[in-house]
C-alpha cells in the first residue's frame, strides 16, 4: 500500500478506544485517515469495563449506541476493604459496563463505515521532518502525514524510542482480568481491596460477569502462579471469594498485563499528540479510564479539525491548546486518583475512612466526583 503525504491529514498510532474515537470523529469530518493497530479486532484486553455516563452525547455524536450492542446500565456503587467492611453509595452520574471486545470492534467497523483505513500492523519508528510525519511499520512500509496521534496504550515500544521520562521508571504494578458466569446485580459496580490491591467487579454485555483486579508485583511474586495468589490473598475479602467460588469462568485462562504506570506523561511528544492512556493514567481505583480515553479523542479531535480547516493558525498553537485543554479537564482528577489509591493502599487508613463514610454517606459520592467529569457539551 503505498501513499504519498497529501493521501493523509491523520496518521492514528493505535486502535484502542481513543485511537478509534479519534479516527471516527475526524472522517465524520472528511478527514483522510489511516489508523494502525498491532491486534485484530475484537480483542480481549485487561480492562475495567466500566465507563462513566460522561461520554454517552459524545458516543452518539460518533454515531454509537453502546445500549444497542447490550451494554448494561450502572448506578449503584459497593467499596469494601481488607477487614470485610462494607460500604454502598449511588453513583453520581451513573454509567454502563460494556467489554473492551465488543465496544472496541463495534468502534473499529464504525471508523471503516467512515473510510478510515485500519492497518494491522506495528509501527517501528516515526519521524517529524518540514512539518510532516513519517511514519514507518514492522512491514518496511512508511506513511506521511500532516498529523500524528499516539493512542498506543499504557507501555509502548514506541514510548522508548521517543524516550518518554516516565518510561525510563520500572513500574510494580500488575493487572489480572477474567469474565466468568454467576450471580452478581447488574445495576452495580463494585470495588473490593485485599492486602495489596484491589479488584473492579461489573456486569457487561450477555450476562458476563468482569473479574479485573490490580495488585503489587512485590505481593504476587511469593506464589507460583495466579490460582495460587488468588487463593492466598485475594480471597481473604469474603466478597470476591463468594464471587470468584460461585462463578464459572469463561476464559481458559486469565489475562495479565505488567508494567502499568501512573507516572506523569506529556500530552504531546515530538510534535505528536498523545491520547487516551498514552496521555495519562489514572488509577485504575478510579474506574474512569474508558471515559477519559474517549474524552481525551472528543478534545484532541476538535482541535485538529480547527488546525486542519486553518482555525488554528500554527502547530505550536494546536499542541500548546491541546496541553491547556487535557490538563484542564483531567490533570486534577490524576491528582485525585494518586490521592485516593495511596490511601487505599493504607489498610489502617483504609478502614479508618470507611467508618467515616458509612457514618457520614454522602461523603462517597463526592469523593467519587473528583474522578468524574461532567458531561460532555458538543
Amino acid at each position: 500500500m503505498k501513499q504519498t503525504p497529501e493521501n493523509f491529514d491523520t496518521i492514528i498510532i493505535g486502535g484502542g478506544l481513543a485511537g478509534l474515537c479519534n479516527a471516527i470523529h475526524l472522517s465524520k469530518f472528511g478527514k483522510s485517515v489511516l489508523l494502525i493497530e498491532k491486534n485484530s479486532y475484537p480483542k480481549h484486553k485487561v480492562c475495567g469495563e466500566y465507563i462513566s455516563n460522561e461520554v454517552l452525547h459524545y458516543l452518539s455524536f460518533l454515531g454509537i449506541n453502546p445500549f444497542d450492542f447490550g451494554a448494561v446500565k450502572i448506578n449503584n456503587f459497593q467499596l469494601s476493604t481488607t477487614n470485610n467492611r462494607l460500604v454502598s453509595a449511588k453513583l453520581p452520574l451513573g454509567g454502563f459496563g460494556i467489554s473492551r471486545y465488543q465496544l472496541d470492534y463495534i468502534l473499529s467497523e464504525k471508523a471503516k463505515e467512515n473510510g478510515v483505513i485500519v492497518l494491522q500492523d506495528t509501527v517501528v519508528s516515526t519521524r517529524f521532518n518540514n512539518d510532516i510525519f513519517e511514519v514507518q511499520t514492522k512491514n518496511s512500509e512508511n506513511f506521511y502525514s500532516k498529523i500524528a496521534i499516539g493512542a498506543f496504550g499504557k507501555r509502548s515500544l514506541l514510548d522508548v524510542k521517543l524516550e518518554r521520562d516516565f518510561i525510563k521508571k520500572k513500574s510494580p504494578y500488575l493487572g489480572v482480568k477474567i469474565h466468568v458466569r454467576g450471580k452478581f446485580d447488574a445495576n452495580k459496580v463494585a470495588l473490593h481491596n485485599f492486602k495489596g490491591g484491589y479488584c473492579g467487579v461489573s456486569k457487561v454485555e450477555k450476562d458476563v460477569i468482569n473479574l479485573c483486579y490490580i495488585t503489587n508485583f512485590s505481593s504476587f511474586k511469593k506464589y507460583k502462579n495466579i490460582a495460587d495468589f488468588q487463593e492466598n490473598e485475594v480471597f481473604k475479602n469474603e466478597f470476591l471469594r463468594a464471587i470468584f467460588k460461585q462463578s464459572t469462568p469463561i476464559f481458559d485462562e486469565p489475562l495479565s498485563i505488567s508494567q502499568i504506570s501512573f507516572e506523569t506523561k506529556n500530552p504531546v511528544e515530538n510534535h505528536m499528540i498523545m491520547s487516551g492512556d498514552s496521555a495519562g493514567m489514572i488509577h485504575p481505583l478510579c474506574g474512569n479510564g474508558m471515559s477519559m480515553a474517549i474524552q481525551s479523542a472528543q478534545i484532541a479531535s476538535k482541535l485538529i479539525l480547527n488546525y486542519l480547516d486553518g482555525q488554528i493558525l500554527s502547530r505550536k498553537q494546536l499542541e500548546n491548546e491541546y496541553i491547556s485543554k487535557w490538563n484542564k479537564q483531567f490533570k486534577w482528577r490524576l491528582k485525585a486518583g494518586h490521592f485516593i489509591a495511596m490511601l487505599f493502599r493504607n489498610d489502617k487508613m483504609a478502614n479508618f475512612l470507611l467508618h467515616v463514610v458509612r457514618k457520614i454517606p454522602f461523603l462517597l459520592p463526592i469523593i467519587i466526583k473528583q474522578t468524574h467529569g461532567k458531561p460532555i457539551k458538543l
